[in-house]
């Protein structure tokens, strides 16, 4: 959903006078999309008089390509970039492109349209461009001119809903939702100053809110479309008892309506009472969310670092028990290569992170512009280089990892960033760490050396790659590791070789059986499916199967995380009814989405043993 896009839509069809002067066209692509298909998507038909293109790390190159065929086309029309990548990095962008007229530095919906009036009066860049806040230009003789920074916008009811107003699109050529989920924001800003982040471009602000009508009236518009997941753009849900009146709104409309059916969130990092009362109100209205617990590093060096030495988040143990005792699912998030850390204390932190928390997703540190990092890149030793397909600045190596440690890692953490945060494995941890001493750390290093050696070609998108890991490599990774059955074979090969032998004799069989639940409870592939298969009221098609176990896996996991005695009647022979959704080939790059096509228990029951006469 292009959301910011559908903000400077409504916002120039909103304004008095553009709006009969201007046509606006959002033009909104895949990531997988390419320079090819974008050129004639957009200037085949019409070559604009305006290009305002929004900006981030991932598409800055596209972008300038993109700028570069448009003033070819139309050497009076006017380039614009907008976003937190190019947001006071003007010098830089038109160092690198001729053809990129305006950077926006900061929010956009009220700078824009000043922008274009001026320009429609023949009044831009000379002589209104001083007058406008917040952005750069070139002037006629091509000197470069930044403006006084854009006060935030104190008044969010200013920014004119795309929702609302009809600005963006909702629907396809069917009338159903045309995005994979809803994007909204309820409040702008962040109170925290953490030294890699430049959330919104809001650091360090008070938090400004959207007014509570016009949130019930957007949720109302995608309940109309019968939207499954709200993803908030809000940066600490959770933090205020706003939150939890909009979160008492959408439930309202939930019973009313049926949808949404899930809220996505970066909850707030100091968990409150508020918080507290959220998660219930949540799980108790039947509304689905994955709780992150965005800790980074459980380092106090790396901490002070990155300015969250001081958040009551790294109290994650606690919060992380009352999770599981309200029955609700987390997963963490770790940062690796943050200054201050290192491979020895990284690995440490992982490792007990994991046996709590099994699902971590570990990123690579990025420099983002505007952070503190970035202005402090030579107190820190920070050696960088930009990714192949992007412009992201990867951290190499700092005061405290060196590049051969840094490339020491790629291993790990591929698997890390696909078999651990996807949930691949889901019961093997626990009975791993108690029964052959295993860490999280010493399984995903060991399937990544076994791929690394492994000669078949079905292994080559897991293998370490010979420089960092890059999205495009993970994503090759998670559709080989769930799509491709021949990676499954060589798993299976990977378990007989490598990690059944390091099971204590006593409990092999019972880790075996936990392994083939794992492997059988996968995603199924709809080109697979045909046996068993059924289609629900809503129209998604699902796959229902008996599978028999010779013990209860789930029961043995569940009570070995929770350091309880093995129970014995767990250990018997246990039929599960096992349910899968398809679909999984359209949301495999989605990892919240993807959860959901994992098989689940629909029913178990035990198998009694057959009667022996005498």
């Amino acid at each position: 959903m292009p959301l910011a896009a559908g903000y400077l839509k409504a916002a120039i069809e909103s304004h008095d006078m553009l709006r009969d002067e201007l046509q606006v066209t959002i033009f909104n692509f895949r990531g997988d999309d390419t320079i090819r298909t974008m050129v004639p998507a957009i200037f085949l038909s019409t070559v604009p008089d305006v290009l305002a293109v929004s900006v981030f790390g991932w598409n800055l190159r596209d972008a300038l390509m993109l700028a570069e065929t448009f003033k070819q086309l139309n050497p009076d029309g006017i380039a614009i970039f907008g976003g937190t990548h190019v947001a006071n990095q003007s010098s830089r962008i038109f160092r690198l492109s001729n053809d990129v007229d305006v950077v926006v530095n900061g929010e956009g919906e009220l700078a824009l349209p000043e922008l274009l009036t001026a320009w429609l009066a023949g009044r831009f860049p000379e002589p209104d461009g001083r007058t406008i806040d917040g952005i750069s230009f070139r002037e006629n003789d091509d000197t470069a001119v930044t403006t006084p920074n854009r006060t935030p916008i104190s008044d969010l009811g200013q920014v004119v809903s795309p929702f609302l107003t009809g600005a963006m699109s909702m629907s396809d050529g069917n009338g159903k939702f045309r995005y994979d989920v809803a994007i909204m924001e309820t409040n702008r800003g962040c109170p925290y100053h953490c030294a890699f982040c430049y959330w919104g471009g809001a650091i360090g602000q008070k938090i400004r809110r959207f007014p509570r009508e016009r949130l019930i009236a957007e949720v109302e518009v995608f309940a109309h479309y019968e939207v499954d997941t709200l993803v908030l753009c809000d940066a600490n849900f959770g933090m205020q008892a706003a939150d939890e009146e909009f979160l008492d709104d959408v439930i309202k409309i939930r019973q009313k309506t049926g949808y949404p059916r899930a809220i996505e969130a970066s909850w707030a990092k100091n968990k409150s009472s508020t918080f507290h009362r959220i998660v219930r109100k949540m799980r108790a209205a039947d509304l689905h969310s994955s709780f992150t617990i965005a800790l980074q590093t459980l380092d106090d060096s790396a901490l002070r670092a990155m300015n969250r030495r001081n958040m009551k988040l790294n109290d994650w143990k606690a919060l992380t028990d009352w999770l599981v005792t309200e029955g609700l699912e987390c997963y963490a998030e770790l940062v690796w290569g943050s200054p201050g850390e290192t491979v020895e204390s990284f690995l440490r932190g992982y490792d007990e992170l994991a046996l709590n928390i099994p699902r971590i997703a570990v990123y690579p540190l990025m420099i983002l512009p505007n952070t503190d990092y970035s202005a402090k890149r030579r107190e820190l030793g920070l050696i960088t280089s930009r990714g192949a397909s992007d412009d992201f600045e990867y951290v190499l190596a700092t005061n405290t990892m060196t590049l051969q440690e840094n490339l020491g890692m790629q291993g790990f953490l591929l698997m890390a960033r696909t078999a651990a945060e996807n949930s691949f494995f889901r019961h093997i941890w626990p009975v791993l760490h108690n029964y052959a001493g295993l860490s999280q750390s010493q399984v995903l290093t060991s399937l990544s050396n076994w791929f690394d050696r492994c000669t078949d070609p079905a292994a080559e998108p897991l293998k370490t790659p010979a420089a960092m890991v890059e999205p495009l490599i993970v994503n090759k990774a998670v559709r080989a590791l769930f799509l491709d059955r021949r990676v499954h074979d060589l798993l299976f090969e990977w378990w007989a070789a490598e990690i059944r032998p390091r099971v204590d004799g006593d409990h092999r069989m019972l880790a075996d059986e936990v392994f083939r639940f794992d492997m059988t409870t996968l995603p199924i592939r709809e080109a697979g499916a045909i046996e068993g298969t059924v289609t629900d009221e809503a129209g998604a098609r699902f796959v229902r199967r008996s599978e028999q176990f010779s013990v209860d896996v789930p029961a043995i996991a569940d009570g070995l995380r929770q350091g309880l005695p093995d129970a014995p009647e767990a250990y018997r022979p246990t039929l599960f009814r096992i349910v899968w959704r398809l679909g999984i080939e359209q949301h495999i790059d989605n990892h919240e989405e993807a959860l959901a096509y994992m098989g689940k228990i629909e029913e178990q029951c035990p198998v009694r043993s057959p009667t022996r006469s005498a």
